[in-house]
């Protein structure tokens, strides 16, 4: 564990959120400028900073939604450039979450509060509450086991969550239980579109094994072309969309540090 994760573990949670409140304040106001634009916080910037991981399995199966990104976080709310697809998708179809009930599985914040501010009902939950990423009012929550009644939910949404889980099957099972009947879904995936049949394997279990194989220390799996198969096997119906089916210009794209290759993997019931 490095010195930042053990800081985090002994700050008292509201002190540890002031101090990221700040910073992320002050990294904002550093970084204004006008190359990049984030709708998720309203501003403009200079600069995006880099996230993700530069593995080689990464680059050798062309993992779209992993890998090393030049440009990708917002210096004022620590959106990422999915956060931001996805805030795009919902600003062209609002009827998908305004006035809804809303489960939200490890929430990202930027895309949390944005969610939150039009909802009926919004729920945020996570496995695993560590340090001050997330907001005090998001619950512990395991997707294998969600208490919650059937078709509660009219929208979901649950991003690069299934990946960590070796049950994946049964927490989509899990997600669809709790969607209404027309309710839509939104499961985002690393996912490699060189790859017919996701590759996983569950014998490998040390960490830098997994970064090896699957991109990440706690990934169990990398998706291929066959993830909306696997997502229809338990009853969903996918469809996907992608950033020039939202007709996201060249010059949007690039201003929002969004992928061109990141599709929208929405499942609905």
């Amino acid at each position: 564990m490095n010195l930042l994760c053990q800081l985090k573990k002994q700050l008292p949670l509201s002190l540890g959120i002031a101090i990221r409140k700040e910073f992320l304040y002050l990294n904002g106001l550093f970084f204004r400028g006008n190359q990049f634009e984030c709708r998720l916080c309203g501003h403009q910037y200079r600069k995006f900073l880099a996230g993700g991981f530069d593995l080689p399995v990464i680059n050798e199966l062309q993992i779209i939604g992993g890998g090393r990104r030049p440009s990708t976080i917002c210096p004022g709310c620590h959106s990422n450039d999915r956060e931001r697809l996805l805030h795009y998708y919902f600003e062209q179809n609002p009827a998908v979450f305004t006035k809804k009930d809303i489960l939200h599985i490890a929430p990202e914040p930027a895309l949390g509060r944005y969610l939150q501010k039009y909802a009926k009902s919004y729920i945020g939950g996570v496995k695993y509450y560590e340090g001050f990423y997330y907001p005090p009012n998001v619950q512990l929550l395991d997707v294998l086991a969600l208490p919650f009644p059937e078709n509660h939910f009219d929208l979901i949404v649950c991003n690069h969550v299934l990946e960590h889980i070796e049950e994946d099957l049964e927490a989509m099972k899990a997600l669809y239980k709790v969607l209404k009947p027309s309710g839509t879904a939104i499961l985002q995936v690393p996912w490699s579109p060189l790859l017919q049949q996701t590759k996983e394997d569950f014998s490998i279990t040390l960490p830098a094994e997994r970064e090896k194989y699957f991109g990440q220390f706690d990934h169990v799996r990398v998706y291929g072309q066959d993830y909306p198969k696997r997502l229809e096997s338990v009853g969903f119906k996918v469809s996907k969309v992608y950033p020039k089916q939202l007709s996201i210009n060249e010059a949007a794209l690039k201003s929002l540090a969004i992928n061109p290759k990141e599709c929208i993997f929405i499942a609905e019931k």
